[in-house]
């Protein structure tokens, strides 16, 4: 009788522990503390070298301190962010193109909502299946598995089509 009691109440607890609603993966920080990824720091103060040289204070406006991520990214990868800022577009000049190259079979202005729509349905069908299980488990990388390129089996496709490929490191199945 307690062999029969003690296997139910183990069947139970397998069932229930199914029920959780964490998904493939729990992504959401549990606390309600600032999030530090939020903040972005001013530039470093410094004293300029010639104080008549300083533009006029703008109310609400732009600070020499505040951050440009776009000018500061076109900086470190060697670019001209005066360039950048005299086109007057996100494209540099002498990237459009390549742009219009890219996009010459059109640009969906909503590629963003619709991948996260379709991602969000992929994700609440693969949570089906992924609640099931005895222990805690990542199954992000399992529900992925036929969406993710293998970067040893790309390298050897285009390596018998003759293109040269850089080396890669051992293969590590």
């Amino acid at each position: 009788m307690r062999i029969a009691l003690g296997v139910i109440v183990l069947s139970a607890a397998v069932a229930v522990s199914g029920c959780s609603k964490k998904g493939l993966r729990e992504l959401q920080s549990p606390l309600n503390g600032p999030d530090e990824f939020l903040v972005m720091p001013a530039k470093e103060l410094t004293q300029p070298e010639n104080y008549a040289s300083l533009p006029a204070p703008t109310p609400g406006g732009s600070n020499i301190t505040d951050q440009n991520p776009l000018g500061d990214a076109v900086t470190a990868l060697g670019g001209k962010p005066s360039a950048l800022a005299a086109s007057g577009s996100a494209v540099p000049s002498g990237d459009v193109a390549l742009v219009t190259a890219a996009s010459r079979y059109g640009v969906s202005q909503d590629i963003r909502a619709t991948l996260a729509a379709e991602d969000a349905e992929f994700r609440r069908k693969e949570a089906r299946t992924a609640n099931i299980k005895l222990f805690p488990v990542d199954r992000y990388a399992d529900a992925y598995r036929k969406q993710a390129l293998d970067p040893y089996d790309i390298s050897a496709l285009w390596r018998k089509r003759g293109v040269a490929t850089p080396t890669s490191p051992p293969e590590q199945r």
